[in-house]
Formats: structure tokens, sequence, C-alpha cells
């Protein structure tokens, strides 16, 4: 079983765990530093933020590359832009989203993005920024209720009341898929705002849900839903409830993973499926 101090990254295939990284969820200094969002590059090196900051790990487990964040700031987002460049989400007083160069270690690019000051700090600002092919960024106000689109220079173009949202990507259509954490929905809106789609706890009776953390449409037109647990600090509570869902535009569930044993995966806080067509950049299809 997975020890509760510690936190991992898996890879798995065929049910099993072919690889693993692990770290505590605390420092030695008794910060937290939880894994947030993670991806596996064409060459098997692995990005990852992990709320201290970012990094990249190799097959054989070496940190290739780090960025630290600085003292009263969290990275809970990093998205592989390709040619050695990272987005990350650094919140903060200011908070920016940055592009920065793996290779070399340079931030590339910052944009500020404006936000307002939560109780308890930075933790609230942000969790999955993404960029999309048009060259700008979505941003999802997890406690601002709210995902706007900005370009690169800092102008929004484009947003939408959303509670709690966790993340938000451009679907080819044009939409946008949201995945909405403490409210529990995952729901695609129009450019005009509407809901188009939406899947909630009330659409899967019999299973038990956590927080949906991130949502993200597969090329059959399926969407794939990652849950998460860990708020609730009883892990005697943990098991049984859903890590992963697939589910249909009719809403049909095609397979829910519950993986708490033999291997337990622990709380689920994104996916990636590697065997899905895509690009790294988004997932506009």
């Amino acid at each position: 079983m997975r020890k509760p101090q510690e936190q991992s990254i898996f890879i798995v295939r065929g049910g099993k765990i072919v690889w693993r990284y692990t770290m505590p969820i605390k420092t030695a200094s008794g910060l937290n530093q939880e894994f947030d969002d993670a991806t596996l590059l064409p060459n098997d090196n692995i990005v990852f933020s992990h709320m201290r900051g970012a990094a990249m790990v190799s097959p054989d487990k070496k940190i290739l590359w780090h960025y630290d964040a600085p003292p009263d700031t969290e990275v809970h987002s990093i998205q592989y832009l390709g040619k050695d460049r990272v987005l990350i989400m650094r919140n903060g007083h200011p908070a920016e989203a940055m592009i920065i160069d793996t290779a070399t270690g340079n931030i590339v690019k910052e944009i500020l993005i404006p936000t307002i000051d939560h109780e308890g700090g930075c933790h609230g600002q942000f969790r999955h920024i993404r960029m999309i092919k048009a060259g700008t960024i979505l941003v999802p106000y997890l406690m601002e209720n709210k995902v706007v689109e900005y370009s690169l220079d800092g102008k929004v173009l484009w947003s939408v009341p959303a509670k709690s949202p966790w993340q938000a990507i451009r679907l080819g259509s044009g939409d946008t898929l949201i995945a909405g954490d403490s409210n529990r929905y995952a729901r695609e809106v129009n450019p005009k705002g509407e809901t188009v789609w939406e899947f909630s706890q009330q659409d899967a009776p019999g299973y038990k849900l956590g927080n949906f953390q991130t949502a993200d449409r597969l090329a059959n037109g399926n969407t794939v839903i990652t849950f998460w647990v860990a708020g609730d600090n009883d892990t005697s509570h943990w098991p049984g409830t859903v890590q992963v869902m697939e589910v249909t535009p009719g809403k049909k569930i095609v397979w829910a993973l519950s993986s708490w044993k033999n291997p337990d995966l622990g709380p689920a806080s994104s996916i990636q499926l590697l065997d899905q067509p895509g690009n790294f950049l988004d997932q506009e299809r």
C-alpha cells in the first residue's frame, strides 16, 4: 500500500505499474509539495509540477531540469509546448504564466495574470492552464469562478463564468471543456458560454466520485475524467471511490477505475492516455 506521506507518478501498462517516480508529499521543512500536472514526452522524459516548483525527470529517475518557486508562490500547472519549452502557472502576487526554456533554464515569456487576494494566500488562485493552437492561453480561476482566455500580451479575449474550474481545454469544435473540481462537474460550453454538455455525480449513480479535477476529450468523442479524494484526510474512506472514468457523449459509463490495492494508484489528479492520438500543445480535435 502507498504510504500516506508519499506520492507517486505512475506509468501503467496492462494493468501493471511499469514505472514509478515517488517523492514525499512534504518538504524537509514541512511544506506541501503535492504533485498536480504530469506529462510523458516523446523522448520518455516526464515533466511535472509539484507545488514548490516544476521539474523534468528521465526514465532512470534523474532530474534533468527544475524550476524552484520563490517563497510565497506555488506551481500547480505545467504544459509541454515542444522545442524544450514548457508553460507553467506561478500562483502568487503577482501571478504569472511563464514560458521557460528547459534546455537553458531561461524564462522566455512572462504574462501577468490579474487576480484578487484570497484568504489563505495564493493557494486557491489557479491549477491547470493550457496554451491552445491559436497561441493564446486558457486560465481557469479556481476561486474566482471563471475561465479567461488571454493573449500572450495579457489581453482578455474571452471569458465564461464557471464554478471552481480546475482545468479548461479548447476543443476542435471551438467549444471549451471545463472540469469543476469541488463543484463536481465536467462541462462543455460553446463560444457564447452556453452549456452544451455536462456530466456530474447524478449521472453516475452507484459510483462514488470525488472532486472533478481534469476532463479530457478523446478522439472518439468520449470524455475521460479524473477524481481526487484526498481532501478527506481519513484514508480509510478512499478505497471504493473512482479515480478515473470514461463516459460517452450520451453519458454512458464505458469504464471506471478504482484501484486501491494491487496496485494502489492513490488519489488521481491528472491522467495521460498513452495510446491516444493528439499533440502536446492542447486537446483540440
